[in-house]
């Protein structure tokens, strides 16, 4: 992989900091951007320790204004945004009878509307220099399952494999490829919240459903990503690759 600008959204844990570590990996200078200061510039910090290229922004991906001006900013300093990973996101519990608009809306402002947000600026830029790649995150329960008291996340999250597919036929003519990938259970701060998903106990459970035995690793997910980024996907576009260790094929 040649040397490119990957710019990553939520890099400050989980999935995100894996992500960036391994596009660091790759040779890359990573973004890091995250509402979360301290983690992002730690990710940072990890890289350039290791004689990688990396910055921190911060970036809430509900405003507008803060992604054009990151993406705006990163191509003037560094000439060009080769790779957006759209991975911020997040999952509230939230049983239906309790669900406002508020609360629902605050979901998609995160989980679907923050992706057109980081990669409506970015791809002018991607067509102008004729090559380009996005891969949003979604989720199995996006892709094939409901999940009970998180109507507004499973919604979200299926909302962008539509986001996907509509954007990667838009512009594959361009040079640009569009891919997602939906995580299962992957073990992350999100995954082990207690409040808003399977906890602990939960999480020590899984492994019994799940195919290969085991729960996914931030990693596992991360060097999926960097695969679909990459040249060797070069023609792949417009696909949601579920990363699960089986469990959508094995549940029956």
């Amino acid at each position: 992989m040649a040397k490119r600008v990957v710019l990553i959204t939520g890099g400050g844990i989980g999935i995100g900091r894996a992500t960036a570590l391994a596009f660091a990996d790759q040779a890359c200078h990573v973004v890091v951007t995250d509402v979360l200061e301290a983690e992002g510039n730690a990710v940072v910090d990890e890289i350039r320790g290791k004689g990688g290229s990396a910055d921190f922004r911060f970036l809430d991906v509900t405003s507008t204004e803060q992604a054009n001006a990151v993406v705006a900013e990163t191509e003037q300093r560094l000439g060009a945004v080769d790779v957006v990973i759209a991975n911020a996101g997040i999952a509230h519990r939230v049983p239906f009878g309790a669900m406002t608009d508020e609360k629902w809306d605050h979901t998609f402002d995160v989980d679907l509307k923050g992706i057109l947000r980081i990669v409506r600026p970015a791809v002018p830029g991607m067509i102008k220099r004729g090559s380009g790649a996005v891969v949003a995150l979604s989720s199995i329960m996006g892709v094939a399952y409901g999940w009970d008291e998180h109507v507004h996340y499973s919604s979200a999250k299926a909302g962008v494999v539509g986001l996907v597919r509509g954007l990667a036929v838009e512009l594959a003519r361009s040079g640009v490829r569009v891919n997602g990938v939906a995580p299962g259970y992957i073990r992350t701060a999100q995954l082990l919240s207690q409040e808003h998903s399977l906890g602990p106990e939960g999480a020590e459970a899984a492994p019994a459903f799940i195919p290969m035995g085991r729960l996914g690793e931030p990693q596992d997910i991360a060097d999926v990503i960097v695969f679909l980024a990459s040249p060797a996907a070069r023609y792949i576009t417009g696909q949601v690759i579920a990363v699960d260790g089986g469990l959508l094929v094995g549940r029956y």
